[in-house]
């Protein structure tokens, strides 16, 4: 690692004619040189904006994989999917709170009908879009139909349509109860119907916090404050976002190029003069699918279930056989939390999720299920070997290292665990019968519904049913109210007889949650993060209209 980071520390000097100086928020064309002068001259201006109080804008570094490739439109997940925020241009109807429970935003009252078939949102009545139109009703109704018949991550289903009742008034009508809709209004950002076209997530207009003044696509997005915002005027008047690789954004931070970047695990041990590691706790978990069917083909002839983890005792006796802990500092450094499920410390999480690590009660487990060791030490029950071959996306070096942590954590236990990196294209289908090291993690408990719901995305993967569990979930989108739902969804999880997790089912085995971690000047101040979901990048920009410069 030493002798990599002093290459990196030379390519600083490339990597600087490529970015923003501080100075001025603005990328040089390829090849135009920047000398070593005119860097310390950025550097001393910094110094002076932040010393006199005037500096108000900052360069944020994000993998070049949270560059939007649909640019800003809601309806093609700007805002949504794995990369859940807040939408930095346009309003939302209602926001999350630190604690992940519902404010407003563009709402001043949301109200559901007793069947939970309409909701009723009135909205502000003194916001403008950027182009000077007043932003009504018919605006969000015209968002939402159009996120419903489009949109190509978030699930809409569940909406009939959205209609404008008066200039102030929206009703959702919907095709089913679905209570969880607030953590929805609080993702969609609200488009104006007169300014929306086949090219408007390029040429976004919208009414938040911040407008888009520019985009060198591959390389930087530059948001300046809305002169014209009706909230709390942004602190930040300036956001510059440059897109990079880890290596690049290590590099740049060496070269005091950017503010704030994105880091990983690995680099966590160096140290950059004038900047600070910030860490931040996340929902953002890795696990395993365990197969809980025995094995068989389905439908197309593809494998499916597994004769051993079919058995719930050897689930069990791997979900307590597994030191998290050891996990945290061997592959991570330190840096993250024990998982237990997928919604760790969420509002509708169920702490009947956490067990103790206990290899001697992982080992009596298989004991008395039958599998017990043999010649070699790997356990064996009625000629069939305690194997696992456990997948791991083969461009992903954490899951990576996970996988092989597990191997040799799970051979203590008498299970011989072999690990293949795979693509994305085979490994969706070959899941169904073999365990992935995946990553989960969101701002809503349809993650538990995807996962663990026979009617869900990814149950197939277990696969898995449990019609009382499915019950409490379709009970839970059925509520009245979010803390109604909550009580059901953690009764989904475990409710004293059944569920998913130790004591039951146990499909999925949840490992760590990993932190998000990012090289900051000392003298940034980043406001207080909620918990991050899966992925690490547009969140942690969330409420940077809040930074500020100490």
């Amino acid at each position: 690692m030493r002798k990599r980071l002093s290459g990196l520390v030379f390519t600083a000097l490339m990597i600087a004619s490529a970015l923003a100086g501080c100075g001025n928020n603005s990328v040089p064309k390829a090849g135009e040189p920047e000398a070593a002068a005119q860097r310390e001259a950025e550097k001393t201006e910094l110094k002076k904006d932040v010393s006199s109080g005037t500096k108000d804008s900052v360069i944020v570094a994000m993998g070049t994989t949270s560059e939007p490739e649909s640019g800003f439109d809601p309806a093609y997940g700007w805002g949504a999917g794995e990369h859940v925020h807040e939408p930095l241009i346009q309003s939302t109807l209602t926001v999350t709170t630190a604690d992940l429970n519902i404010d407003y935003d563009l709402a001043t009252d949301v109200r559901v009908s007793g069947d939970g078939m309409t909701w009723t949102v009135t909205i502000r009545d003194d916001v403008r879009f950027t182009d000077g139109e007043l932003l009504t009703a018919e605006d969000v109704a015209f968002t939402y139909n159009t996120v419903k018949e489009n949109s190509s991550v978030n699930d809409f289903t569940m909406l009939k349509e959205a209609a404008a009742v008066d200039a102030g008034t929206i009703e959702f009508r919907m095709e089913r109860p679905y209570s969880i809709w607030p953590y929805t209004m609080a993702i969609v950002g609200i488009v104006p119907e007169h300014a929306y076209g086949p090219d408007y997530g390029e040429n976004p207009i919208g009414s938040g916090r911040y407008i888009m003044k520019q985009w060198d696509k591959g390389q930087q997005i530059i948001f300046e404050a809305n002169p014209d915002y009706y909230g709390e005027t942004p602190k930040m008047k300036k956001v510059t976002v440059v897109f990079m690789d880890e290596d690049a954004a290590f590099a740049a931070a060496l070269a005091g190029q950017v503010d704030l970047a994105y880091t990983a695990a690995s680099y966590s041990d160096q140290k950059i003069e004038g900047y600070e590691l910030l860490a931040f706790e996340t929902v953002d978990n890795r696990g395993f699918n365990l197969p809980a069917a025995p094995a068989s083909l389905d439908e197309d002839g593809n494998a499916a279930g597994n004769d051993f983890t079919s058995d719930v005792r050897v689930r069990r006796a791997i979900n307590t056989g597994l030191d998290r802990e050891e996990m945290i500092a061997n592959v991570l450094n330190g840096y993250g939390t024990p998982a237990y499920s997928v919604c760790d410390k969420m509002p509708w999480y169920n702490e009947k999720a956490q067990v103790k690590y206990d290899p001697e009660g992982a080992a009596a487990l298989l004991d008395e299920a039958g599998w017990l060791a043999g010649a070699d030490g790997i356990r064996e029950k009625d000629g069939i070997r305690a194997e696992l071959n456990l997948l791991y996306p083969a461009s992903d070096s954490v899951r990576q290292a996970l996988a092989a942590d597990t191997k040799n954590q799970l051979r203590e236990l008498g299970i011989d665990v072999t690990i293949e990196g795979v693509g994305w294209d085979t490994a969706y289908t070959r899941a169904q019968a073999e365990p992935l090291m995946w990553g989960w993690g969101a701002h809503t408990p349809m993650e538990l519904y995807n996962i663990y719901h026979t009617a869900g995305e990814s149950a197939e993967y277990s696969p898995y049913a449990n019609a009382a569990v499915d019950q409490y979930m379709d009970d839970a989108l059925a509520a009245t109210s979010l803390e109604e739902s909550c009580d059901l969804w953690q009764k989904a999880q475990w409710d004293g007889t059944t569920g998913i997790t130790q004591e039951g089912d146990i499909p999925w085995i949840w490992l760590v949650n990993i932190d998000h971690l990012y090289w900051s000047r000392v003298n940034l101040k980043v406001a207080d993060q909620k918990l991050h979901p899966h992925g690490h990048g547009w969140s942690i920009v969330n409420n940077v209209d809040q930074w500020s410069w100490e």
